[in-house]
């Protein structure tokens, strides 16, 4: 854990100079951290052809017994003793069946309440986290999934001491095509989609 913030940090670091030298477009995901954008329709449009939801997967499973954290209402908990670490999967992708599917798949957790602030994590305050963001390309594979055009990565969760019950919004891209460099509502086709996540903290 130690290893990646500061990794973290010197990346922050470098996007801090970015950003300093005038505005910037990002993809991968760069909402709140290049520019105070609030989502990724600040660079992109949603103009493509997966807009049936029907089709489209968006998951968030436990790494270990691969069950849905999604609850009734439609978003997903993750619950967390305090000072334990929790790892989830992010899945995201398109059922079989399309005649074009996405070729990548981006993905940002960010607490909107971070947005505005200065800190350079925009995840919930006083939780550790690896793996916030990503942009991968389709074709990872999964039991039950078979078919679908997914992308799948873990992301392993800690709340400190100082963390709260938060609620992250998922942001997600399914995306074919490629960007063009500073003029991000070329090039790409996309649709985009929100889910709710809320942290939870379990006192032991």
């Amino acid at each position: 854990m130690r290893t990646y913030w500061r990794r973290a940090v010197a990346v922050s670091a470098a996007l801090g100079l970015l950003t300093a030298a005038g505005p910037a477009a990002a993809y991968p995901p760069g909402v709140a951290i290049l520019a105070k954008n609030r989502s990724c329709l600040s660079c992109h449009v949603s103009n493509g052809p997966w807009l049936d939801e029907a089709r489209t997967i968006v998951e968030v499973l436990d790494a270990g017994t691969k069950q849905s954290l999604r609850t009734s209402e439609g978003r997903f908990v993750i619950e967390v003793p305090r000072g334990r670490t929790r790892t989830v999967l992010t899945v995201i992708g398109r059922k079989e069946g399309d005649g074009l599917p996405p070729r990548r798949n981006a993905w940002l957790y960010v607490d909107p309440v971070q947005i505005e602030s200065s800190s350079l994590s925009k995840f919930a305050p006083g939780w550790d986290v690896n793996l916030p963001m990503s942009c991968r390309i389709v074709g990872d594979k999964l039991e039950g999934y078979d078919g679908s055009y997914l992308t799948v990565l873990p992301m392993t969760v800690r709340p400190t001491d100082a963390a709260r019950e938060a609620e992250l919004e998922l942001q997600i891209m399914l995306t074919a095509g490629e960007a063009v460099k500073g003029k991000g509502k070329e090039g790409l086709i996309a649709n985009y989609f929100v889910r709710t996540v809320l942290l939870k903290v379990l006192e032991q």
